[in-house]
């Protein structure tokens, strides 16, 4: 029997299996070795990149900031994202080019800027933290980022003979489009989101709801058939108000004046408005402003009572108000502040609505005029429209705007108006750095509409830059969609 056909007895069997598994587990372990090895050099290599790493300081990995965003809305921010957990980061370390106020927030291995007011449109800007540290040591870093702002749209209201359109336009006016048209429109307010339009049908109020694009229609519940007045937005979110006034109002009953507040917030439609009630007191609304990034609203009441009221949007509840004393009206609130300019009986005042600490405003030089209105700028000065008086102390004519500093001592005029020209409104740009200036030309030959918000048939928007006094444009139209109201009739 040839040897390759004899059967092994069972050790020689056992001998080998045992000579087929020992390459295998001396394979294994080189291989294992080998891995060790391996795993020992990587981990070396980890830890000299980290030791690298913090030698080095921090460095940024990602870098996030909308520039569209920026000069719409304050509150934007620029955020660093960075290689390792960031020492806090104190304001005077921070560089914002050219100047802006800001505020500073280290989370983390990122530090955000946010922006106090909305920034300058068609500006390069350049923000630099210098000495950013790591928790873990290490070496110190400077870390920067350069963006640019877009050219600012706006929005503008025109009525007309054969129905009223609201266009959105550059500050030049050029190619300027049309976003919604209805034969009555009394006034539109914008939001981050959607543009609202109080209109008139059969001499009832509507609200109608769209895409900043005019896309996209809809309508705001109201509390009934009636009249709505005093349309406003919030500087931020999606919240509006409105005075409302029922259609069936007589001396027993109907809601008069009724400060309501409402959400254009998609997931909101449909929901009810909330009426703001000042207990204990007169709630008919007189004047009323949302008060800049808070969720609170000023108003002021039938009865002269000035009074600060929470304000939680559609759905919610109003938290106890705070009695500011009697007034005549409500000039401003600053934006990037919680300072308001009110006129009490005895002059204007500035009340700062944290504390309610009030101080009068400071007058200026009567060659210069009495203001007839007052907007407050985040610096402390302030924008007036001046009016010349007689000697009894009756105005004789509009004559200019100007801005005040907050000692009232340097006046420079930013605007002039024609001899035969009215004044009928100035808003304030959200960056601070414009004036739009709502002039009736030739008041004499231009009579008034017949809306319930009545006006001049020919108004004109003039653009002016404060920082410079050079009017950019006029516009034929009213309402540039950062104005917080309508023209006072």
């Amino acid at each position: 029997m040839p040897l390759t056909d004899r059967p092994l007895p069972p050790a020689d069997a056992d001998l080998r299996r045992r000579q087929g598994r020992a390459p295998a587990r001396r394979g294994s372990r080189r291989f294992l070795g080998a891995f060790a090895i391996v795993a020992a050099a990587l981990a070396a290599l980890g830890l000299a990149g980290a030791a690298v790493t913090t030698a080095q300081g921090p460095r940024v990995t990602r870098v996030d900031v909308d520039p569209d965003a920026a000069v719409t809305a304050s509150g934007s921010r620029i955020i660093f994202t960075t290689t390792q957990a960031l020492d806090d980061i104190d304001p005077e370390q921070v560089t914002v080019t050219p100047s802006a106020d800001f505020t500073v927030d280290t989370a983390g291995r990122s530090v955000g800027i946010r922006f106090t007011l909305p920034l300058w449109d068609e500006t390069d800007y350049t923000v630099r933290i210098d000495g950013v540290t790591g928790r873990g040591g290490g070496s110190a870093a400077t870390i920067e980022h350069s963006f640019t702002t877009p050219a600012l749209t706006v929005y503008l209201l025109q009525r007309g003979a054969d129905g009223d359109t609201v266009f959105r336009t550059g500050l030049a006016g050029k190619a300027a489009e049309p976003v919604f048209r209805h034969p009555h429109i009394e006034d539109f307010r914008a939001t981050a989101g959607h543009l609202v339009f109080a209109t008139v049908d059969d001499e009832r109020s509507r609200l109608i709801v769209t895409d900043r694009d005019g896309a996209s229609e809809r309508e705001l519940p109201l509390p009934g058939d009636g009249i709505v007045s005093g349309l406003q937005s919030a500087d931020r979110g999606e919240l509006i108000g409105y005075t409302f006034t029922d259609a069936d109002l007589d001396g027993e009953s109907g809601r008069d004046s009724a400060l309501f507040t409402a959400s254009l917030d998609d997931r909101a439609a449909g929901d009810p408005p909330l009426m703001i009630e000042r207990p204990g007191g007169d709630s008919r609304v007189a004047e009323w402003r949302f008060v800049p990034d808070a969720d609170a609203l000023l108003m002021l009441t039938f009865d002269g009572a000035l009074t600060l009221v929470a304000s939680p949007g559609a759905g919610g509840t109003p938290g106890d108000p705070v009695a500011l004393g009697a007034a005549v009206s409500i000039e401003d609130i600053a934006r990037g502040s919680t300072v308001a300019i009110v006129d009490r009986a005895d002059g204007p005042a500035a009340i700062d609505l944290t504390t309610a600490e009030e101080s009068p405003l400071a007058a200026t030089d009567p060659e210069h005029g009495q203001a007839s209105s007052v907007l407050g700028l985040a610096d402390g000065s302030t924008l007036r429209a001046l009016s010349r008086l007689d000697p009894s102390g009756v105005t004789v004519e509009q004559t200019s705007v100007a801005v005040v500093s907050e000692t009232g001592d340097d006046v420079r005029t930013v605007f002039t108006l024609g001899e035969s020209d009215a004044l009928l409104q100035v808003c304030l740009a959200p960056s601070n750095r414009y004036a739009a200036v709502v002039v009736a030309p030739g008041i004499v030959d231009n009579p008034y509409d017949g809306y319930l918000l009545p006006l001049p048939e020919r108004v004109e928007t003039h653009i002016v830059d404060l920082t410079s006094a050079r009017e950019t444009a006029a516009l034929r139209g009213f309402d540039v969609s950062w104005c917080r109201t309508g023209p006072r009739s």
